[in-house]
């Protein structure tokens, strides 16, 4: 099945690179290319990408207001695409915030060639973009400036397991499927199994969203055995 993917960035030559790279991938279609938020709004609701590659700092409207609107769309549209925000900066509340809106990760812009390809491939699976350690560093520190943790979640957090929950904090902690496994001596699938169950308890989208979650309802504080 073709991915298709349409890119959101206000550098004509960003736009054209990323572009060229993506098309050359057999698995992936560059359908729709935006100068500003506005235009990606518009483009994705006429192409219906599976994946937008979102810049964060754009004019018109930036990244994150484009992402709220494609990931909350108003009543009688329907699709909703997944976000992969784009960033020159290693810590942006931007992207923190967008991770909230429903965002699912984000990546560096001068990050590896074969990143960009992998990342595509990653969100448009359902997965979230939160295996590098720039990403669990973004979380932490922005999670560590927000008020104190909120209790309203208690009562879904009271509907998980001793295990979910323990699946949980080491997800908010940016280990992946295999590390968990591994630290928890389970099989991959029976991670991945504990994360589907997490994500129909909890009512959240993907991974990205446990992440906030997590934080958001105090399972796991900023620092706390992040790596």
């Amino acid at each position: 099945m073709t991915i298709r993917v349409i890119i959101v960035d206000d550098q004509a030559m960003v736009r054209a690179g990323f572009a060229a790279l993506l098309s050359a991938q057999a698995d992936i279609d560059v359908v729709g290319e935006a100068p500003d938020g506005r235009r990606g709004v518009e483009v994705g609701r006429a192409t219906h990408p599976d994946v937008v590659l979102m810049d964060v700092r754009m004019p018109e409207m930036d990244g994150l207001a484009a992402a709220r609107e494609l990931l909350n769309p108003p009543a009688g549209v329907v699709h909703r695409p997944k976000v992969l925000m784009l960033t020159t900066f290693d810590v942006d509340d931007y992207v923190y915030e967008a991770l909230r809106a429903g965002a699912s990760g984000f990546l560096l812009k001068d990050a590896p060639p074969a990143d960009l390809i992998s990342a595509v491939r990653v969100v448009a699976a359902g997965e979230a973009l939160l295996a590098p350690s720039v990403t669990r560093r973004l979380i932490a520190d922005f999670a560590a400036q927000r008020p104190a943790p909120r209790r309203d979640p208690a009562l879904r957090l009271a509907g998980l397991t001793p295990r979910e929950t323990e699946v949980l904090e080491l997800v908010a902690r940016g280990l992946s499927n295999q590390e968990i496994a591994a630290h928890l001596v389970l099989a991959e699938q029976t991670v991945k199994t504990h994360i589907g169950r997490l994500l129909a308890k909890l009512d959240q989208r993907d991974r990205a969203q446990l992440v906030i979650f997590a934080y958001e309802s105090g399972v796991v504080r900023p620092g706390d055995g992040t790596r």
